[in-house]
C-alpha cells in the first residue's frame, strides 16, 4: 500500500467511527436527552430501549465487530497461512477501527443507562478503549520492520547512516556550519527535565527549533531552497532515529506492563459481555428474527 493510499484508508477509518457517532447522536437525540423515568413514555422508547428494534440490534453489531477486531488480530498475530494477507501493521489499524466502532454502537444500545453487572463489562470495555489509545502510542515508538517485527537496538543502530559524510561529499558548508549540523543530530536528553512524557514533548518543540536552526545556517552557506530541505529533512530522520534509539528500551518495557493493563479488561469485558447475551437469550428476547 503506497503512503497516499494509506492515508486515504486511515482517513476512511477515522471518518466511519466520527460519522456513525454524529449520525447515531443525531437520530436519538431527542430520547437520550429525556430523563430515565420518562423515557417510557416518548414516542420512540419501542425503538431506542436496550431491547428495542434500533437499540438491541447496535447492541449485536457493536459486540460482533468487537469480537471480530479482537479475534482477528489475534488470529494474524498467532497463524502463520494469514501471513500473506496483507502487513500485521494494517490488521492492527483495523483492530483499532472495529474496537473504537463497535463500543460506540454499544454506548449507544444501552441507551446512557448503565446499572448491574453490565456496568462492569461496560467500563471495563471503556478501560481497554482508553489503554489501547496509550499503546498505539507506545506500539508506534517501537522501530519495526516492514512486516512488523519489533527491530533490537542493534538492528536500529545499523540504520543510521554517516551524516557527515554525505554533507562532506554533497555539500559545501564552513567548518562551524558543518559542525552545528553534527551537534544537532546528537541525542541531547539530559538537558530535558520532568517526567517521561513531558520529556518527550519538550524534545519534540526542541527538534523544531533545531530544525529551524538548521535551516538558517545552511541557507547562510549559499544553499539553494531544495538543498536546504533535503539536508534538513536528513537531519530530522537522524534526530527521530536518535530519540527511537534513546526511548527504545524504556518503550519495550512499557508495552510490557501495557499488555497486564489492557488483557484483563479485555477478557473482563468478553467474559460479562457473553454472561449478558446468554441471559438475554434465556429470558427470551429476540432481536428481528
Amino acid at each position: 500500500m503506497s503512503k497516499l493510499a494509506h492515508q486515504i484508508y486511515i482517513f476512511t477509518l477515522v471518518s466511519i467511527v466520527v460519522l456513525t457517532f454524529l449520525f447515531l447522536s443525531y437520530k436519538g437525540i431527542s430520547y437520550y436527552n429525556t430523563s430515565i423515568e420518562e423515557r417510557f413514555y416518548h414516542p420512540d422508547h419501542n425503538w431506542y430501549k436496550p431491547s428495542g428494534v434500533f437499540g438491541h440490534g447496535l447492541g449485536i453489531v457493536g459486540t460482533l465487530l468487537i469480537i471480530i477486531g479482537v479475534f482477528g488480530y489475534q488470529a494474524k498475530k498467532r497463524f502463520r497461512f494469514l501471513a500473506p494477507l496483507g502487513r500485521l501493521k494494517y490488521w492492527l489499524e483495523f483492530h483499532i477501527f472495529l474496537c473504537s466502532l463497535g463500543p460506540i454502537m454499544i454506548l449507544f444500545h444501552t441507551a446512557f443507562k448503565f446499572g448491574g453487572i453490565v456496568s462492569i463489562s461496560f467500563w471495563s470495555m471503556i478501560a481497554v478503549v482508553v489503554s489501547g489509545i496509550i499503546g498505539r502510542f507506545i506500539y508506534i515508538q517501537i522501530p519495526r520492520t516492514i512486516e512488523g517485527r519489533e527491530l533490537s537496538l542493534n538492528e536500529v543502530r545499523e540504520m543510521k547512516g554517516d551524516l557527515g559524510e554525505l554533507l562532506k561529499s554533497f555539500y559545501h558548508l564552513d567548518a562551524k556550519s558543518y559542525q552545528t549540523v553534527l551537534d544537532a543530530v546528537s541525542i541531547n536528553s539530559q538537558r530535558m527535565k520532568g517526567n517521561f512524557f513531558s520529556r518527550i514533548v519538550g524534545k519534540y518543540f526542541e527538534d523544531k527549533k533545531t530544525i529551524r536552526l538548521i535551516k538558517s545556517t545552511l541557507r547562510e552557506n549559499g544553499l539553494s531552497n531544495t538543498d536546504t530541505r533535503k539536508v534538513a529533512k536528513m537531519v530530522g530522520n537522524e534526530i527521530a532515529l536518535n530519540n527511537r534509539i534513546e526511548r527504545l528500551v524504556t518503550m519495550q518495557e512499557l508495552f510490557k506492563y501495557w499488555h497486564v493493563a489492557h488483557l484483563p479488561f479485555a477478557l473482563i469485558m468478553l467474559i460479562i459481555m457473553i454472561i449478558h447475551v446468554a441471559i438475554t437469550l434465556a429470558f427470551g428476547y429476540r432481536w428481528i428474527f
